[in-house]
Order: structure tokens, then sequence, then C-alpha cells
């Protein structure tokens, strides 16, 4: 299936996980990356680019790495970046983030797979996309700070419910909290996903989580639409 934005589109026909909701929101969040200089960027996991496409647009002077563990998805990717405006600064590779070399980057960004313990999906390539079995929560840390120039960002998506776990492991490897966006779905229900920014710092000046930005995005209005916030935020993307 295609998917137009205001500057480019997407094809997801052959990648395993399609583009959807949470692909968006860490591709448009947060604002902090917009008043960054910014030069070298990574996207892990990217499926059909989605992610690096909105870091392209937003980034402006960088170049952008896409990484994926399936070889359909980043030829997928490849040819979105091809048919993009910036096809020029948008490079797909096959390779897992453990074996990856480049960098190092200014910003890594992640949409990764999440479930650890739920009911395995009969697909393949949905299982590996969704399923923390080839890229753990520690494995996806360690490796960012690894790619990071000092002071570099790392920004993910998860489930709600990781965010502590994932916020104190992130500590082992450097990593501190200075943003976090709990997403609902609608505000009577539970936040669903949580968006997390971490800044590499390995000298004395460590964030500590000493003024972290908190804040919640709510994607439904009371009649089903499109909430204002969520609009705002993905204003420069959807039609």
């Amino acid at each position: 299936m295609s998917f137009r934005f205001k500057q480019f589109f997407v094809e997801d026909s052959k990648c395993a996980m399609k583009v959807g909701t949470d692909g968006v929101l860490i591709g448009c969040w947060p604002l902090a990356i917009s008043h960054r200089l910014i030069h070298r960027v990574l996207d892990v996991g990217t499926g059909s680019g989605l992610v690096a496409l909105m870091l392209a647009q937003r980034c402006t002077e960088a170049h952008i790495d896409a990484i994926d563990i399936e070889e359909a998805a980043v030829a997928q990717a490849q040819e979105n970046f091809i048919h993009s405006p910036w096809h020029d600064r948008l490079d797909a590779f096959v390779s897992p983030i453990q074996d990856w070399q480049g960098g190092p980057y200014e910003l890594i960004a992640s949409n990764p797979p999440y479930f650890q313990n739920s009911l395995k999906n009969p697909d393949k390539g949905r299982q590996t996309a969704r399923h923390t079995d080839t890229l753990s929560y520690s494995e996806l840390l360690q490796h960012s700070a690894r790619l990071l120039t000092e002071n570099g960002l790392l920004a993910l998506i998860l489930p709600a419910e990781s965010e502590a776990e994932v916020r104190e492991m992130a500590k082992q490897y450097s990593l501190y909290c200075t943003h976090v966006t709990r997403v609902y779905s609608k505000e009577s229900k539970p936040a669903r996903r949580v968006l997390l920014l971490f800044e590499k710092s390995t000298t004395s000046r460590r964030p500590l989580e000493i003024g972290l930005k908190e804040d919640t995005l709510i994607l439904e209005d009371d009649k089903g639409g499109r909430s204002r916030d969520y609009q705002e935020i993905t204003k420069d993307f959807y039609l």
C-alpha cells in the first residue's frame, strides 16, 4: 500500500511491519531535534524507511543511514528513498545494529521490536519486526551508546509499561533521559506508548534527569478524529 505525505510517499507492500502511528510519532518527535545542527542520523529497524524520510525532511543538513535485518524491507526503503526529494542524503543497509560500524551519529531513532513475552505472530517477518528476540532493549541501548557522538541523542517509541525499565537500564550505558512523552489513544484510556529521548554523556556534565521534560499526547478527540495536539505535531507531514 502507498501512503502519501506532504513531501514524499511511502510504499510498504514488501515490509512485514506497515506504516503506522508509532513510526509517524517517532519521526516527528521531539521538537528538540529540530533545534540542533545534526549531520549524521541512524534509523534502526527502518522497515519501509518512513522514519528516515521524516528525519531527512526535518534535519536538512543530515545524512541518514537506515538499517534493517530484513532484505525485502531494505529494498523497499531504498526504492522509497530514490523517489524522495532527499535521495542523495539517504542510504539503506541490511545489518543488525549489533554489527553496524557506521557513525558516529548525533541522532539515533528507532521504533524497535517490543513484544517480549506475548504470543508470536505466525508470519515470520512480522514476528522478527515485533518481538525482541533479535534486538533486546539492552542491546539497542548498548549499541546506540557505542554509535552516538558525545552529547548525541537517542529517540525511542516503546510500550508504556517499558518506560521505567528502559530509563533505568539506559544509565548503564551513559544514556540519560531528558524528555518523556506519554501517548494516549484517548483521554479516558491508559497510556499505550511512551516516547523517550536520551542524551549521551560520559563526562561530569551528566543530565541525571534533572530538569526532565515530561508531557502527554492524546491522539484522538472526543469525536474519534485526530486531536489538536496530534494534528500540530504531524502538520508538516500529513496531507
